[in-house]
């Protein structure tokens, strides 16, 4: 895919690409209108970003945690292109983030990948 979908909600159930449940959608944001034009504006976003978007460093602070670890450029890409981050399922499990490259499909059971939960990027 080259979007997240407009159909992602929090909660949704995320499979991969064997269809084993791998956890849920923990927050989105679907990304920028226009991909040429990097910005604040999206399309879409889940309920917990939505407040205090007052320009690109507070939003990539609100979504990003310092612990995260994950490097600037992977942030800024996460907001242009939009992410889903996945509460992964497992007592030890670490939280991963979904881009659209790694979306199969949405179906009424939830977000089916096309890769295995191990090739996504973790924090």
């Amino acid at each position: 895919m080259h979007a997240i979908p407009n159909s992602i909600h929090e909660g949704m159930k995320v499979y991969d690409r064997a269809m084993n449940a791998i956890g849920t959608v923990e927050t989105f944001r679907i990304g920028d209108e226009d991909p040429s034009i990097p910005g604040v504006e999206a399309a879409g976003v889940s309920p917990v970003l939505e407040e205090n978007q007052t320009g690109l460093t507070s939003i990539l602070a609100d979504i990003f945690s310092p612990d995260d670890g994950l490097p600037r450029e992977v942030q800024e890409k996460a907001l242009r292109e939009g992410f889903i981050r996945l509460d992964a399922d497992g007592l030890f499990a670490r939280d991963r983030y979904i881009f659209p490259e790694h979306i199969d499909r949405v179906t009424a059971e939830g977000v089916v990948l096309n890769v295995e939960k191990s090739d996504l990027m973790h924090v």
